[in-house]
């Protein structure tokens, strides 16, 4: 059922990752000593942001792949310095091992086991990232009639996702850069004001030109944040800043002309890394917020053997109508 409520995408690694490092192991330690900080975090955010923010359907989007193959063929340095190892993988290809802090990662199934007991949809895509799935449930909504189409808030801390604001669309980020307790409400409105982009799709362009250096993105040398966005107003895309270099184009300085030039290769293909996927293979489930827990022994036991009682009783009465 849409068209009557709101869709809540949360990034789940975003959320999680935040909530390792906001909640002291000294607090969130199971009975046998284990650390469990992220999933309590995590759980409690997710309650607040049932309580505060009252959707009628939840997804937990997942990654998959954190370094999706066709970013690495496109741009090796995507993500290279957060690899740890290389490990076989079917097919004869390897798979990246993403740097975790050493007490986070067995939490990382422990949230996979809750979510499920609690019947919140996790969804992922084979060599996709969370992005990618948000991107694609994004367009799923959009694609929607008019009539039937819910608001879509999009929870992360990752700015790569503000490309998917769309107003007529009805779809926002929630950025937690002040913390889940005091979101930044991102539309189109702020993008004007803090980026001074006319929309999502020019906010990606702008973010092509000028880099992500945490993501291993190398921009256009001597392109920054600000005169990537004037480009873009000028000129209309990315497309439309390819165009005026390959013309010649007066309102380019030399100076710019010959950045945008030498970085020819970086940019036929930094569009193919900076875009989430709109088509992943994403399955389609229920997404209705569940108002009982899918599997209430399983929780019980998940919450005896992890010393999780309290986030997740906190969590089911939010759930509860």
């Amino acid at each position: 059922m849409a068209g009557d409520g709101r869709l809540l995408l949360l990034d789940t690694a975003s959320l999680y990752f935040r909530a390792y490092f906001g909640v002291p192991e000294s607090v969130g330690r199971a009975p046998d000593g284990s650390p469990v900080n992220a999933v309590r975090g995590l759980l409690d955010m997710i309650t607040r942001l049932v309580t505060d923010r009252h959707p009628t359907r939840l997804v937990a989007c997942w990654d998959d792949d954190w370094r999706p193959a066709f970013r690495v063929a496109a741009i090796p340095s995507y993500k290279a310095h957060r690899v740890v190892a290389e490990v076989p993988a079917p097919g004869g290809t390897t798979t990246s091992v993403e740097e975790v802090p050493d007490t986070l990662a067995p939490q990382v199934p422990v949230i996979a086991e809750v979510l499920a007991a609690l019947g919140i949809p996790r969804l992922g895509a084979p060599g996709f990232e969370a992005d990618d799935v948000i991107g694609t449930l994004v367009a799923r909504e959009a694609a929607r009639p008019a009539d039937e189409r819910d608001p879509v808030d999009v929870i992360t801390g990752d700015r790569d996702l503000f490309q998917l604001v769309d107003d007529d669309a009805r779809v926002r980020v929630l950025y937690t850069v002040k913390g889940i307790k005091d979101l930044e409400v991102v539309d189109l409105a702020r993008l004007q004001e803090r980026y001074d982009v006319p929309s999502g799709a020019a906010y990606a362009d702008m973010a092509a030109l000028r880099g992500d250096p945490s993501d291993g993105l190398p921009g256009v040398v001597g392109i920054g944040e600000k005169t990537a966005a004037a480009l873009i107003r000028r000129y209309g895309s990315l497309a439309g800043v390819l165009a005026a270099r390959d013309a010649g184009d007066k309102g380019l300085t030399p100076t710019q002309l010959r950045r945008l030039t030498e970085a020819a290769d970086y940019l036929d293909v930094a569009p193919t890394v900076v875009r989430v996927a709109a088509d992943a293979p994403v399955a389609a489930v229920d997404d209705r917020l569940p108002t009982t827990p899918a599997d209430p022994d399983a929780l019980v036991a998940l919450a005896e053997r992890w010393g999780l009682s309290s986030p997740i009783t906190r969590l089911v009465t939010a759930l509860t109508p």
